[in-house]
């Protein structure tokens, strides 16, 4: 179990847009650099660089460099993410170039504008993918937002669109501000007033929250109430350390431990925290119903006996685009094919195939907390991680031989280092009805613990940052 990067990741790009108004630019007034501290929930987990800077031709390059650096149950990892925009000298996006190390790989991005497209080659797991998608819209004015609103001197209610094209996501997103209001804190010894603007975006279902000077010098950012960036002197951005365990922070940790938590057939729980109607999952196995400001979970074991026979490839329409490979799921791959058949040898039942899948994912992986942007290919070559790297194996090989399977997002019950529920990952798959699989614990069928709040790829799973440490679990009677 674990609280991902790669979602977190999610919030680091929401608090790099913003909005203004088409105008020419004089880029030279707004170079140099500026530093800020990255905090989950009041822990301090990273630091970031922006930087604005001119090349030759009038080019102009802005440059984010971030570091995140944290304790995973006493593991300690870091991962870095840095991006370079490149404007021509009259605002036009030319490219942009973006990349991901963790412990383990190196994911790049090249966007570059082509005969009025954009060219966007993806390097992962050692292969090299090329697309041809619309031109954004993006422009310098998107990389200056709140530098160039302020000077309009807007007022309470003022709104506007920005534009960023998101390399991790292969697509652009739509980004509305609002100025919801103005207050006064006391910066640098000075009291200075500041706007209060709300930015949502349109495919993430996450807000920031930023407060910005009459300059346009953003002090704070807040994306989804829980990450937040923070404008700091260099030396104080930096100075980071391990001691936020980022697992038990955010866990809900419970009053009384569970007893026999795999072995249970039924288990009632009370949960508190930001749940939103998109997060309250009902089916054969789990039910979450709202009651006035709380709500019950209740979720009972499901029957082996109960799944039907059904053979594979599975060919139902409604379900077949999630046997489809993805960016991070190369289901495609001939390592990935050849390496399921051996799993499944001479099997044809899907059901038989998804248990034989998941025991050897379970007994084939080496455990081990990552922060890391994943991909199932790579998990195959590595063969090492957390929840998120068996999930995702689990869920290239399944789709390898044309069983659909989808990411599942939730919490789960452990008793160590503290009795209580941890963010997790697993998956479900579809063997004539839809079954939650958890290969980390290696459960063809999970048990009642999860709490599934999420599902699907990395977009809908940004859905569960504003639950990140918000939510309190208290265990029901049985």
């Amino acid at each position: 179990m674990d609280t991902k990067l790669s979602i977190l990741q999610t919030a680091f790009v929401l608090l790099c847009v913003g909005a203004m108004a088409q105008e020419n630019i004089d880029p030279s007034r707004f170079t140099g650099e500026r530093w800020f501290g990255l905090y989950l929930n009041k822990g301090k987990v990273g630091f970031m660089q922006q930087a604005l800077s001119l090349g030759e031709g009038g080019q102009v390059y802005f440059t984010e460099e971030g570091t995140f650096r944290m304790n995973m149950s006493g593991v300690k990892q870091e991962m870095k993410v840095s991006s370079v925009r490149v404007y021509s000298q009259t605002g036009e996006l030319i490219s942009i170039d973006y990349t991901l190390v963790d412990l383990l790989s190196t994911t790049e991005f090249h966007a570059q504008v082509e005969n009025n497209q954009l060219k966007l080659v993806k390097k992962m797991a050692g292969q090299s993918v090329e697309r041809y998608l619309p031109l954004p819209q993006e422009q310098l004015k998107d990389a200056l937002k709140f530098q160039l609103w302020m000077m309009k001197k807007p007022k309470v209610g003022d709104e506007l669109v920005s534009f960023l094209f998101e390399p991790l996501y292969e697509q652009e997103l739509t980004c509305i501000s609002t100025i919801i209001g103005t207050e006064e804190r006391l910066f640098n010894g000075v009291t200075t007033k500041l706007y209060k603007i709300l930015t949502k975006v349109n495919i993430l279902n996450l807000e920031q929250t930023s407060y910005v000077t009459e300059d346009g010098l953003v002090l704070e950012d807040i994306a989804g109430e829980i990450f937040t960036m923070r404008l700091e002197p260099k030396e104080i951005a930096k100075d980071i350390s391990y001691s936020n365990d980022v697992l038990v922070s955010n866990a809900a940790i419970v009053d009384k431990p569970i007893k026999q938590p795999r072995e249970r057939e039924y288990l009632k729980l009370i949960l508190n925290g930001p749940l939103k109607e998109n997060h309250l999952f009902c089916d054969e196995r789990q039910q979450i119903v709202a009651e006035g400001e709380k709500f019950v979970f209740t979720a009972k074991k499901v029957n082996a006996e109960t799944i039907p026979k059904l053979k594979f490839p599975i060919q139902d329409e409604e379900v077949k685009r999630w046997a489809e490979p993805s960016s991070f799921v190369q289901s495609d791959h001939p390592e990935m094919i050849k390496t399921v058949k051996e799993i499944i040898e001479n099997t044809t039942d899907a059901w038989e195939a998804v248990q034989k899948i998941c025991g050897w994912v379970k007994e084939n992986m080496k455990t081990s907390y990552s922060a890391q942007l994943t991909n199932a290919l790579d998990v195959l070559k590595h063969r090492e991680g957390d929840c998120t790297e068996h999930s995702l194996l689990f869920v290239g090989l399944t789709r390898a031989i044309g069983i659909p399977a989808r990411e599942v997002a939730g919490l789960i019950y452990v008793d160590s280092p503290k009795p209580g529920f941890y963010f997790h990952q697993w998956a479900k798959v579809w063997v004539g009805k839809w079954i939650d699989v958890d290969p980390t614990f290696n459960q063809p069928l999970v048990d009642v613990t999860h709490i599934k709040i999420g599902e699907g790829d990395i977009i809908e799973q940004i859905k569960l940052i504003p639950l990140v440490g918000r939510i309190q679990v208290k265990v029901g009677e049985d």
